[in-house]
């Protein structure tokens, strides 16, 4: 069982990349799992017609008031069957203003563990789709519990994309094991010119020691079948972006290598690798053709 982690800036699109990647894998009849690990349980959105479905966590607490244990929690109760037979969980968080939402993510893996919930399922690949920036050592526990093997990185161009994946690469760093977690590479979720954020992001992850995966375009069709509760996938399965991200899910498929990334320690050196960048845009660099 493949088990990838998708990683980013809050709000840079990790969502929309693991559920397009989610229904890629199940059109070539792969058995997947898409794990949501974010209290606002909408990782899944795309892939269950648009409903926020019943979240880990919740029916934990259900079970708590009732005087029962984990285990009298029925799989069915928290594994939902999406589109095309996509496999959901949400694994939700605390109740606002009242613990941690790291923790809760934490607790919602251990039970599904506890129940032997990939097992039961027979499953290919699980994603794992991971709250933005690392802030707490809770959002890091798919990796440090070997949940996430397969570290995939989402950035845009933008500075503070590029700060935020450094940062999670720095905890891939602490916790990766040369023969476990690692750094699977770096996946553009564009926002502005491909060709300045591919340059920015091969350089960037190059000096990561990993490799840029895939470009994704900016493109309408993704934001409206978001809207009608679909992925781009299925929504608009002959558009030129659904094209793309079944090249994504062909490269994931058959990208084998990790490795323990070597981030930036200082900010200023970020900084002046990005400024440097900047001033290169109108150089052949940033018009390489892909």
């Amino acid at each position: 069982m493949r088990q990838i982690a998708i990683y980013g800036k809050g709000g840079i699109g990790k969502s929309t990349v693991a559920a397009n990647l989610s229904m890629a894998f199940r059109e070539q009849g792969l058995r997947v799992m898409q794990v949501g690990c974010d209290p606002k349980r909408d990782s899944t959105r795309t892939l269950t017609g648009g409903r926020l479905i019943p979240t880990v966590l919740e029916t934990y607490r259900d079970e708590l008031r009732l005087g029962h244990d984990v285990y009298a929690i029925d799989l069915k109760e928290i594994v939902y069957e999406g589109h095309k037979g996509i496999l959901c969980v949400e694994s939700g968080g605390p109740e606002p203003g009242i613990g941690c939402a790291g923790r809760g993510v934490l607790t919602a893996m251990q039970i599904l563990r506890d129940l032997k919930a990939f097992e039961m399922y027979s499953l290919d690949v699980v994603l794992y789709d991971v709250l933005g920036d690392v802030v707490c050592g809770g959002f890091a526990q798919p990796i440090r519990q070997g949940y996430a093997e397969e570290i995939y990185l989402v950035c845009s161009g933008e500075f503070m994309s590029l700060y935020a994946a450094n940062n999670i690469a720095r905890a891939i760093q602490r916790l990766g094991r040369p023969d476990g977690a690692g750094l699977a590479g770096l996946i553009c979720n564009s926002r502005g010119d491909e060709n300045i954020e591919r340059a920015v992001l091969i350089a960037f992850a190059e000096r990561l020691g990993s490799k840029l995966v895939h470009l994704i375009p900016r493109a309408s069709e993704v934001q409206s079948c978001e809207l009608t509760g679909c992925t781009v996938v299925e929504g608009a399965p002959d558009s030129a972006v659904a094209g793309i991200f079944r090249e994504l899910a062909a490269k994931v498929w058959g990208n084998r290598s990790r490795v323990i990334p070597t981030p930036i320690e200082d900010l200023a050196e970020l900084e002046a690798l990005y400024k440097s960048l900047m001033q290169r845009r109108n150089t052949s660099l940033f018009h390489k053709t892909w």
